[in-house]
């Protein structure tokens, strides 16, 4: 092959590019035109592979020309397929445009978890009287889950609450009251806050109970807050879930981190206390603990007991959420069947 050869080469080479380029009408054309130019066995690849035939003086001209013919063709190429995209993607555009007057398929739509339903509701009602809404860790230290709630080790109130240990010290937090002790050691009276959450013990699966479940938590620390304040809080807690002509009843009881305890029993919202199945003939359900905070709380958090006092009160969400909506076994609230959480859609 001679010099000039090439030369007339890359000119052929060219004039049919140009042809084949204003006959292309897609990309893919444009991309086979390319691989049969300028690919590992295209016409210019084989131009560069027969200059060994060329004299020595020769070769550094050719392959200056043909590594320019091969950048010239490689622009030329690029500019016809930016023409050819624009004109695909607006073909593609004109025949996918969509009719918004076409009816559609029914999207099936979630509904919240009854659990979630009464949480928020609580929320809504706790902050509407002026609490602030904490969260804190499932995975708790033990020091926050019991010690600081007047529950030493070997105390004999540990049983009721036997719960998964990550070691000795770490556990899966028994209750939302280790808010409590964080709340008082991070912040100055007056307190009001609520602690939702999930928490943990070691029970076995029933209709009743579960080894997961949730709580919502409330606390007031103040000066001079007594029972009156704890009863008219949960009277208005009641009436707001319930509806007017509920009320509270309280009952003695013994909890580690309040003193005096309390059961708090609420009038029977299925029969407004004449009695019925659901409450046994009692008019009451019970629904929740609650006290005034124990002194040595207060003292272990920092707080002295002589000036301020306060009450808690630990709230069930499951139970609420059955008693609201008369589900008569917990599991249901777990499994994840859409037939039944669908009953729930507002």
């Amino acid at each position: 092959m001679r010099f000039m050869g090439i030369k007339e080469r890359i000119a052929e080479i060219r004039e049919t590019m140009t042809q084949e380029m204003r006959e292309a009408t897609s990309t893919q054309a444009l991309d086979e035109i390319r691989v049969r130019l300028l690919g590992k066995k295209g016409d210019l690849t084989a131009l560069l592979r027969g200059m060994g035939q060329l004299a020595p003086e020769e070769r550094p001209k050719a392959g200056a020309m043909i590594n320019e013919a091969r950048e010239k063709f490689a622009e030329m190429l690029e500019a016809k397929a930016s023409e050819l995209k624009a004109r695909e993607q607006e073909i593609a555009l004109q025949q996918e445009t969509i009719d918004v007057t076409q009816p559609v398929k029914n999207v099936p739509i979630g509904a919240a978890h009854p659990i979630n339903l009464v949480m928020n509701e609580l929320v809504d009602c706790f902050t509407g009287m002026g609490f602030e809404v904490l969260e804190g860790p499932e995975v708790e230290l033990d020091h926050y889950n019991f010690e600081l709630m007047n529950i030493p080790k070997n105390h004999p109130a540990r049983d009721a609450q036997d719960t998964f240990y990550v070691d000795d010290n770490i556990v899966l937090r028994t209750h939302t009251s280790p808010m409590q002790a964080r709340a008082m050691l991070s912040r100055k009276p007056p307190i009001r806050v609520i602690c939702p959450g999930r928490v943990y013990r070691a029970d076995e699966v029933d209709a009743t109970h579960s080894p997961v479940f949730h709580q919502m938590e409330g606390l007031v620390v103040d000066k001079d807050v007594n029972m009156a304040d704890l009863r008219g809080t949960l009277n208005a807690f009641a009436r707001r879930l319930y509806g007017e002509g509920i009320t509270t009843r309280f009952r003695p009881s013994f909890f580690p981190f309040t003193e005096p305890s309390t059961e708090v029993d609420l009038t029977c919202s299925a029969c407004h206390g004449k009695g019925c199945r659901i409450c046994k003939g009692t008019g009451w359900i019970e629904v929740l603990g609650a006290g005034m905070v124990n002194p040595r709380v207060l003292e272990m958090c920092g707080i002295d007991s002589s000036v301020y006092s306060g009450f808690a009160f630990g709230i069930g969400l499951e139970r609420i959420a059955m008693l609201r909506y008369g589900i008569s076994d917990m599991r249901l609230l777990y499994e994840g069947d859409v037939r039944f959480l669908s009953q729930f859609r507002k």
